[in-house]
């Protein structure tokens, strides 16, 4: 495509890059973006939960270590809060800008994480979703998907305490995001195992063949 199609493609669209803790979707987040913005698509890079000054305080809360008494509804609503937040705080405005807003998970992890890993229903996650956003799903996801072994090597020696939770609890995780991608539209699975240089010609290609529909 010229950079021209990608413009048209891409700007005004909205793009989760998601899956388990140590798929690389930070690093692939920043890339993506990264070329966007060379092919000429004006974009910005946004995490969630974060990039704002209340979701960043809610972000120490739900990483800390020190709250490991922290329930799974607890875990869901801060999420939720924090995304309200950088909706409204961050991406209306930039897709007023006709931006392309990448982030950094959104709903999709919710789902996996609390909605299956935490037994507390993916649908029940869906319907607050629903009723506390404006907009609940992306115009497209990427979940990069890797086995728990590569993920959990690419982890950092301190991990918070997401990352620390049971390899169980990790290995549903990645079961939940599979099955969300199996049963919604507009999402797309991508190998993340290799480099990070091949990884991203992954995410380039899905990108590239992707329709709006």
């Amino acid at each position: 495509m010229s950079n021209k199609d990608w413009k048209n493609k891409f700007s005004g669209k909205l793009i989760v890059l998601d899956g388990p803790d140590g798929c690389g979707k930070t690093t692939q987040a920043k890339l993506l973006t990264q070329q966007l913005q060379a092919k000429g698509v004006p974009a910005n890079c946004f995490r969630d939960p974060g990039d704002t000054t209340i979701g960043e305080r809610i972000r120490e809360i739900l990483l800390s270590p020190e709250h490991l008494a922290m329930s799974t509804r607890t875990e869901m609503l801060l999420y939720m809060a924090a995304r309200a937040q950088l909706w409204q705080e961050k991406i209306v405005p930039a897709i007023r800008e006709n931006e392309c807003v990448v982030l950094d998970r959104w709903i999709s992890s919710t789902c996996a994480y609390q909605g299956h890993a935490g037994d507390f229903g993916v649908q029940n996650v869906i319907k607050l979703a629903t009723d506390a956003l404006a907009r609940t799903w992306p115009d497209l996801t990427i979940i990069l998907d890797a086995d728990l072994k590569t993920c959990a090597a690419r982890l950092p020696g301190k991990r918070d305490r997401m990352e620390a939770k049971s390899r169980d609890y990790h290995q549903n995780v990645r079961e939940g995001f599979l099955e969300l991608a199996r049963q919604q539209k507009n999402f797309l699975v991508v190998d993340a195992e290799g480099d990070i240089e091949t990884v991203h010609e992954r995410v380039m290609k899905v990108i590239s063949e992707a329709s709006f529909t």
